[in-house]
């Protein structure tokens, strides 16, 4: 008997609870999960373990869990309210977006700030249908963590035809990656030569360097500054 009386509880909970969970879905505006800003995120993330424990435990007080929801939800759009007439307040409580490819360049320094790999970027450029890392003029992580790209212009279209259908990392942060040079038939001594013919001694200073079936060789240095990218701020 006392374990149908806590489904009821349970139950009865639920239906309760969905209606006050629209409401402060609806006041928190059209965003999705994707597009929240950090803090909103962590109010979403906080209201989900009051909800969840309040269904899971029938000993917690139903009208405490209530009161945390609307109290969160308040304060989440008081917050949301002074970010937009403090912009100072506003930065410090969101992520600002992060210039990580300026000129088909990767900017290493940047990375390393937004701790995002070479794997992940790469992926993300994908996403993009972007198989050319010299073809992005400017590549932003935004504040949501998704990625924003502008792609060079393209003033003649024949030289594309010149190209490959797609580029692989011959060099991933000074380290070759033999797997690649074996698809493309190509021995590590010949990158070797070919990185002296573009001035560069070491291979320990690229940081990326993307070959196609026309082996030609993209490459991106470990040097290049953060100081040298426009400043994309909120």
């Amino acid at each position: 008997m006392e374990i149908v009386l806590d489904s009821l509880k349970v139950i009865g909970r639920i239906v309760t609870i969905l209606p006050l969970l629209l409401f402060v879905t609806l006041l928190m505006g059209k965003r999705s999960v994707g597009e929240l800003p950090v803090f909103d995120f962590l109010v979403v993330m906080t209201i989900g373990a009051v909800v969840g424990a309040d269904i899971a435990d029938p000993n917690i007080e139903h009208i405490h869990t209530g009161v945390a929801i609307i109290a969160i939800a308040l304060l989440q759009t008081s917050v949301a309210k002074l970010k937009i007439k403090n912009r100072t307040i506003g930065n410090k409580i969101t992520f600002e977006p992060t210039v990580i490819i300026y000129k088909g360049q990767f900017i290493v320094e940047q990375m390393n700030k937004i701790e995002y790999s070479v794997d992940n970027l790469l992926q993300m450029l994908r996403s993009h249908e972007v198989y050319f890392l010299e073809e992005v003029e400017l590549a932003i992580i935004e504040g949501n963590g998704e990625m924003s790209i502008k792609k060079k212009p393209v003033l003649n279209p024949d030289t594309l035809r010149l190209k490959g259908s797609f580029e692989l990392p011959a060099i991933i942060d000074g380290k070759v990656n033999k797997d690649v040079l074996n698809y493309f038939h190509v021995t590590e001594g010949w990158l070797l030569r070919e990185l002296e013919r573009l001035h560069i001694q070491q291979v320990e200073a690229v940081f990326y360097c993307g070959m196609d079936e026309t082996k030609h060789l993209h490459i991106s240095l470990k040097q290049v500054k953060a100081m040298m990218i426009p400043p994309f701020n909120h």
